[in-house]
């Protein structure tokens, strides 16, 4: 019977049972104690053993193509125990396990989580916490997903559970869904008016977000004076770019990114032909707000999609080259330049970076280095330390699972520095060799988070980042330090 219990329990708060059942967490619970004020009105979670947990919780709504607000505020306690909903998005690297077709290596290890969408209720956050009410000032560590800016969201991996490094690193972890693709990065500010602040809505976002945990993470037991901001592939493109905005300066201290080194973002020159071909291939009018957020997701995709090959066929004809890609644009206001490709951006000059790059990134099929993402980390780092105003940490992961083809790939460092290795087995093959490892990284991660500095024991000593000597920390079985 008390088995029984324990299953029911993680069925309905969703919690992973291998997880819960790895770490022998002791019940769960869900009642007045676990429940806290934010500034728009109480919500309650859930305890997992030592750990607090809120899924789901609104930080901001947004109308279509409009900047995000504040969310509402209710009186009555809201209940948040499991996970909300992402932005929509077309599953792209998860299309083959849903269709049940030819499911590869990938697929398998990274065990993608089916999850709803919603463009309404999609801006909500998931918080994992030691303490609630207890006055204490505990780091914070906020993650941005993966997917590019296309797809993702703050769970839709396993090892995205934050439980594991709260407990250990007695830090809160907050992770963010946005939104995406077309609905997130699709610029319609060149029209003015009405759209005038319609750009990078996606980044704006993920601004809100931050704005949210400064207001109301110290209710969770965290200190909103020492935040720090990461992510991973696309994630690690938008910490890059928080750090070039304005409004974001003040809300974190720190910075991680990792496999996600984006140098710059372009300057959104067109943006006017783009939203002007959009609304001409909806057939609507500049003013016809309604009948835009009237058009269904799918449809406003396709449009999307045509509308841009149109312009930009127009343009290669013209002579004019231009990479048009869903994403942040240089826009003046809300992301400002420069960026890490000749320089490091003067806004966040005093925020220290920990910056890194797996060895197979996307060529792990042919065991080999694949430098996608290890020149951009390099050049990153090196123009973050001659800013000279804060210390910079480049590391590679280098570690790669027995019994599959995966390699050190794209991603394979997650669950190490989640200390969720148990979460991923089929990725990690759950050795001994991984659990060390993963002991090894999240403490880094942990140490970084807490002070800016990722050193800590079982580690050789880690140097931040020069020129002269490139001091990289290589996690392996053994963990190394390799100078030029």
């Amino acid at each position: 019977m008390k088995k029984f219990k324990s299953i029911l329990a993680l069925a309905i708060f969703g919690t992973s049972l291998l997880g819960a059942d790895a770490r022998n967490v002791g019940p769960i619970v869900s009642d007045q104690s676990t429940t806290t004020n934010t500034v728009y009105g109480p919500v309650q979670g859930y305890r997992d053993g030592s750990i607090y947990t809120f899924k789901g919780i609104p930080y901001a709504k947004a109308e279509r193509f409009m900047p995000p607000q504040k969310p509402d505020t209710h009186t009555e306690v809201v209940k948040h125990r499991t996970y909300g909903p992402k932005a929509p998005q077309t599953q792209l690297n998860q299309t083959t396990i849903w269709q049940g077709n030819s499911q590869s290596d990938n697929d398998f290890g990274f065990q993608f989580v089916l999850e709803p969408m919603d463009e309404n209720d999609c801006l909500v956050l998931n918080v994992w916490t030691p303490g609630l009410n207890d006055g204490k000032k505990r780091p914070v560590f906020v993650w941005f997903h993966g997917g590019g800016f296309h797809t993702g969201s703050g769970h839709d991996m396993p090892c995205y559970e934050g439980r594991a490094l709260a407990e250990k690193g007695d830090i809160v972890v907050v992770t963010v869904n946005h939104r995406l693709n077309t609905l997130g990065y699709f610029d319609m500010s060149k029209l003015g008016g009405q759209y005038s602040e319609s750009a990078n809505l996606g980044m704006q976002d993920l601004v809100k977000s931050l704005e949210w945990v400064n207001e109301n993470i110290a209710n969770f037991g965290g200190d909103p004076e020492s935040v720090t901001i990461g992510g991973q592939s696309g994630g690690g493109g938008k910490v890059s770019t928080v750090m070039m905005m304005p409004a974001a300066k003040g809300l974190f201290k720190r910075a991680i990114v990792q496999s996600g080194s984006f140098a710059s973002q372009p300057e959104n020159i067109y943006g006017e032909l783009y939203a002007r071909a959009l609304l001409n291939e909806l057939g609507l009018k500049e003013d016809d707000r309604e009948g835009l957020k009237a058009v269904p997701y799918e449809k406003l995709v396709e449009a999307a999609n045509k509308s841009t090959r149109t312009v930009n066929m127009t343009l290669e004809k013209q002579g004019v080259k231009v990479p048009r890609t869903m994403g942040p644009v240089l826009d003046g206001k809300h992301i400002v330049g420069p960026g890490f490709e000749n320089g490091a951006p003067e806004v966040s000059a005093e925020v220290p970076m920990m910056i890194g790059w797996n060895f197979n990134e996307f060529d792990f099929l042919n065991g080999k280095e694949d430098t996608m993402f290890r020149d951009g980390a390099i050049r990153q780092a090196s123009n973050k330390a001659k800013q000279g105003k804060a210390d910079v940490y480049l590391y590679m992961f280098n570690w790669k699972p027995e019994g599959n083809s995966l390699g050190a790939c794209h991603g394979m460092e997650l669950p190490f520095m989640f200390n969720n290795i148990e979460l991923q087995p089929e990725m990690t093959g759950a050795t001994k060799e991984a659990y060390e490892l993963a002991d090894k990284m999240s403490s880094a991660w942990i140490a970084f988070i807490r002070n800016g500095n990722p050193n800590t024991k079982g580690l050789p000593t880690w140097e931040p980042y020069n020129d002269n000597t490139s001091p990289t920390m290589i996690f392996d079985n053994k963990c190394i330090i390799r100078k030029k």
